[in-house]
């Protein structure tokens, strides 16, 4: 927030104390502290080389007779001020346009980015998990872009490997032919029971496996996989995929068809878009010509066994088989050369990857490899880690069956926001139910899932997440339209003419403003630590503060035309700012609940 009162203090401090370099912080008053603006001098006594309790006594006495002040008050080395009315409104809401102008960084500062998410494997629909992906990239990719970079969203998918031919071979057994149509279900659905219904198999081959040979009873599953039949047959098939075999790849293709059709469905309905899908069946022979050149600098050594290495010097990172003693990718080999090709394809000033916590040793392993590599622009690689969503009963489990389905969820709380909607609306039902659901119902779960800190591992609660009270997408919805609503009442006819912002000066007015002028500096905060939370927390205040505005002072039924005017002007003020925001978050809006 910036003061005219803040910078002509600048200005009579740096003559005072002859400095050329100075800021002054000025931040909102705690609500336990009188005043509108504090400043706290203990952040000015370095750059003025004083005691910062006399710089408070002095920054009290000067501003204590500006003109835009009515109390300036010292209180240790923090100055609480009390702005007038009109000069708050002036220097926070007044200008709407400046308001909103100041959320794009200066040019300077504005950059290329590049944010890979979703990342979906083909054997299975999409989960609850990928939902929390789907709406943070989302979210951060629009922050990013609503402070002005430039930003490429990208999907790698994982369609090929073991797990997918796991589905493939389910089908051969017990598919009896069918497909999507013939069943009437998204073929992503029907891909993923496939997936359920071969590991039903597996596990029942394992377990007669281990009955037959007791011996075998303490190896894991991943260790007996090739032991069963149904395992082995597994590797064949993708043997026979790599050696390009025309059946298995016919199939692969037509499943991976079901699957890419029912992703689209749930895409659109969260409203995902991609400049680009990468593929892995596309992309996994990549890599080997870096790790050639990596082992001709010397970055990497062969072991004894053949294998293809790099040592550390960070203990904690330790050796990294980069190819196998047979010659063969693995993971980290896929994701170098995935790297240098979507850095060769977009020339982005940084790259960021929203995947879970559980690949935190991953990433790192992979940027170090690429400065170890001697890429500059390595420096600049970022892996967005965020925690898992569990259920009251636990994780999820693809495998088992065990998931909340995304669709199924979609689904879910479109019904129970209509029936909240009705609830509310009593007799007179909206003609645009269906809308004001969805709207409700994917902005609840949005809001749900990017409220909390991405790092930290959450809670989902479908119920919770639709609350029209409390700290829920639906309450700031609801402020949104209330404003609309206010705002059709009023006619045009009180929205024309000059506003005279010197009528306000309540204190719920002042809040309010102040809350609003926050706005900029949330979202490039938000934007710079990758973290929709503090705009979904930003938001929630914003609408409290306008509901204990909206309590305390009268808007239509206002005693002058300048206060209803003016008051109007600031409820449409919040109105725009919390349309702004939501947008940001790829959350959309409701003229009437």
């Amino acid at each position: 927030m910036k003061f005219s009162f803040v910078s002509d203090l600048e200005a009579h401090l740096r003559d005072a104390f002859g400095t050329d370099d100075l800021t002054v912080p000025a931040e909102l008053c705690p609500p336990n502290f009188a005043g509108d603006v504090t400043i706290n001098c203990f952040l000015l006594a370095k750059p003025l080389r004083r005691n910062p309790m006399q710089i408070a006594e002095q920054v009290a006495a000067y501003l204590a007779k500006h003109p835009d002040v009515q109390q300036a008050e010292a209180i240790k080395a923090f100055v609480n001020v009390t702005v007038a009315g009109g000069a708050v409104m002036r220097d926070t809401v007044a200008d709407e346009a400046a308001l909103l102008g100041a959320v794009t960084l200066p040019e300077a500062d504005q950059r290329k980015v590049l944010i890979e998410f979703s990342a979906p494997n083909t054997n299975k629909p999409q989960h609850l998990g990928h939902v929390r992906n789907n709406t943070t990239g989302m979210a951060i990719a629009s922050l990013l872009e609503r402070v002005g970079n430039t930003v490429s969203r990208i999907n790698l998918v994982n369609d090929r490997g073991v797990h997918i031919c796991k589905s493939m071979i389910a089908y051969q057994r017990f598919g009896k032919g069918i497909t999507p149509e013939s069943v009437g279900k998204k073929g992503d659905h029907v891909v993923g029971d496939f997936y359920v219904r071969y590991d039903q198999e597996f596990r029942k081959q394992l377990s007669a496996l281990k009955e037959a040979k007791p011996e075998l009873a303490e190896k894991s599953s991943d260790e007996l996989f090739l032991e069963t039949e149904i395992g082995r047959a597994t590797q064949d098939m993708l043997l026979a995929w790599e050696k390009g075999d025309p059946e298995v790849r016919a199939l692969w293709e037509t499943m991976n068809g079901w699957v890419f059709a029912g992703f689209a469905e749930t895409y659109r309905r969260m409203g995902v878009e991609f400049v680009h899908t990468y593929l892995e069946s596309q992309t996994y022979m990549l890599g080997k010509d870096i790790i050639e050149e990596g082992l001709a600098k010397g970055v990497f050594y062969k072991r004894p066994d053949g294998a293809t290495v790099i040592d550390f010097e960070d203990p904690t990172l330790g050796s990294k088989v980069v190819l196998r003693s047979d010659g063969t990718s693995v993971y980290i080999t896929q994701d170098l050369g995935t790297t240098l090709l979507k850095q060769h394809d977009y020339q982005p000033d940084q790259q960021i990857w929203v995947v879970g916590d559980e690949q935190i040793y991953h990433f790192r392993v992979l940027f170090a490899i690429l400065k170890a590599l001697g890429y500059d622009w390595a420096d600049n690689l970022v892996h967005m880690a965020y925690g898992m969503v569990n259920l009251p009963t636990g994780k999820m489990k693809s495998r088992e069956g065990t998931v909340v389905d995304a669709d199924d969820l979609f689904d879910e709380l479109d019904n129970l926001a209509r029936e909240a909607t009705l609830e509310r609306a009593g007799a007179d039902v909206p003609e645009d139910l269906d809308e004001r659901a969805r709207v409700i119902g994917m902005g609840a779960l949005k809001f749900m899932l990017l409220k909390v800190n991405p790092k930290t591992t959450m809670m989902f609660d479908p119920q919770a997440s639709l609350r029209f009270e409390g700290d829920t997408g639906p309450y700031v919805l609801y402020a949104y339209a209330r404003i609309s609503s206010m705002l059709r009442r009023a006619g045009d006819a009180a929205l024309a003419g000059e506003v005279d912002w010197s009528v306000l000066g309540a204190k719920e007015e002042k809040s309010l403003a102040l809350r609003c002028a926050q706005y900029p500096e949330i979202m490039h905060k938000a934007a710079a630590n990758l973290d929709a939370s503090l705009v979904t927390g930003y938001l929630l205040d914003l609408a409290k503060d306008f509901s204990k505005f909206y309590q305390a002072c009268p808007v239509l039924a206002a005693e002058t035309p300048a206060l209803v005017r003016a008051r109007l002007e600031l409820a449409a003020r919040v109105r725009t700012l919390l349309g702004d925001g939501l947008r940001a978050l790829t959350i959309g809006t409701l003229e009437s609940m």
